[in-house]
């Protein structure tokens, strides 16, 4: 069900005055805190930014200030800002859909602004939504959790090449990287680009979307159809974070980006743990710990047992069972893992699942990739080319597999050193 139908008696909800201040506890917490993000910094200066523009919003419900209240009905309430569109990413603005849905046009019940999804929307499409809405300035605002396949950054992507063609003010409200500014993992090749990673970046790429938009702007749209940069690209950035700081060392409040990603620890393995939804496996959808669980029917203990010789760093496996209620294995009881977290900064999710796998392929024959045409494509997109694959097929170690990849890390490090915003780490 659409959230316009959820939310068709929702009047009185529309009518309900907003948040004026924080609770006792969470103004408490607003004054201990140092980190804030951009929102907050737009909120703190009045919305001058945004002055004398007619606005479109991308956000979901990560879209939040420090009182909880979300950016687009604080600013809707302030009578400051001309909202005159907000734009639902995967899973919707309101965030009501599931994994590959969104939430469909419709007019928001509490504000009364007129919602598009936006969810795969290409430039095409969003040319004729901001034409036909009138918006001059392109506001986004979606906590990002640092993947290259996580889709929010692909639909800013979009939603900046718009803004080129039709001559729109781009501004990003930015927020922290929850992983770190650390950078790791395989670049995307030619070939397989794909809606989870349409340009060239590699799978885990430690930089902020504030600073994904300097990079696209300056490197990747001029390169596309009726492309070139931005009129203005304006990054409002978050104040006192550091590269090397988590988002449990910001003290800022977690809000689910998606309903898979409960907590920061999931955000943590995610650019790792994301690439058994290529296999046969589940990767915990449908239980509270989706990618800290993973497991099938035929797994037992001897996997957790095998990892545990492995001394990956930051992380431990214990013997799990679960049944998951949605995704691959619903309903079936899967012996498997729960990775669990045992030093947050020393956490490389990428080696972690490399072994994960090329140990389940030793343990077990059921193990293969899910069921598409042509087999294993949906690997080769998480990774960005054929290597991995082909290189478990070949029985490559784990260590090998991930030494493949050095190189072009280190060479995205040197490359987005430019476009970086924050100190601190840069490794």
């Amino acid at each position: 069900m659409k959230r316009r139908s959820l939310l068709a008696g929702a009047g009185a909800v529309a009518a309900a005055p907003l948040i004026d201040a924080p609770t006792a506890h969470a103004a408490q917490a607003v004054s201990s805190r140092k980190v804030m993000t951009g929102a907050e910094v737009l909120a703190k200066d009045d919305w001058r930014a945004l002055s004398g523009q007619k606005v479109g919003v991308i956000s979901n419900p990560t879209g939040i200030l420090p009182d909880f209240t979300h950016l687009v009905d604080t600013m809707h309430a302030s009578g400051k800002v001309n909202i005159v569109a907000v734009f639902g990413p995967e899973h919707g603005f309101r965030g009501s859909a599931q994994a590959g849905g969104s939430e469909g046009d419709h007019v928001d019940p509490r504000t009364g602004i007129m919602v598009y999804d936006a969810y795969g929307a290409n430039a095409d499409k969003l040319v004729k939504l901001y034409t036909q809405s009138g918006v001059e300035t392109v506001v986004f605002d979606i906590q990002d959790v640092g993947a290259r396949f996580y889709t929010y950054i692909w639909t800013m992507f979009e939603a900046m090449l718009a803004a080129v063609r039709t001559g729109a003010r781009f501004v990003v409200l930015d927020r922290p990287n929850p992983v770190g500014g650390y950078a790791r993992g395989p670049m995307l090749k030619p070939g397989y680009t794909s809606g989870v990673g349409k340009k060239e970046i590699i799978q885990q790429h430690g930089m902020t979307v504030g600073e994904l938009a300097r990079m696209f702007n300056a490197e990747y749209l001029p390169l596309e159809p009726n492309g070139g940069r931005l009129k203005e690209l304006k990054v409002i950035e978050a104040k006192n974070w550091k590269r090397d700081q988590l988002y449990d060392d910001t003290g800022l409040t977690w809000v689910m980006p998606s309903p898979n990603m409960p907590t920061p620890d999931t955000a943590l393995l995610y650019p790792g743990l994301c690439l058994f939804e290529a296999t046969n496996m589940s990767e915990g959808r449908g239980t509270t710990r989706p990618f800290e669980l993973i497991g099938a029917p035929y797994v037992d203990y001897k996997w957790a047992q095998a990892l545990q010789t492995k001394n990956i760093p930051g992380v431990a496996f214990r013997e799990a069972y679960f049944t998951p209620t949605i995704s691959k294995n619903a309903n079936v009881l899967c012996g498997g893992v729960q990775v669990q977290i045992t030093d947050p900064h020393r956490v490389e999710a990428i080696t972690a699942a490399t072994h994960m796998i090329v140990e389940a392929r030793k343990l077990y024959p059921e193990f293969t990739w899910r069921a598409e045409t042509p087999p294993g494509r949906w690997i080769d997109l998480l990774t960005g080319s054929d290597r991995f694959r082909t290189m478990l097929l070949a029985d490559a170690t784990a260590e090998q597999i991930v030494a493949a990849w050095k190189s072009e890390t280190d060479a995205w490090t040197a490359r987005r050193a430019k476009y970086l915003l924050y100190k601190g780490a840069h490794r």
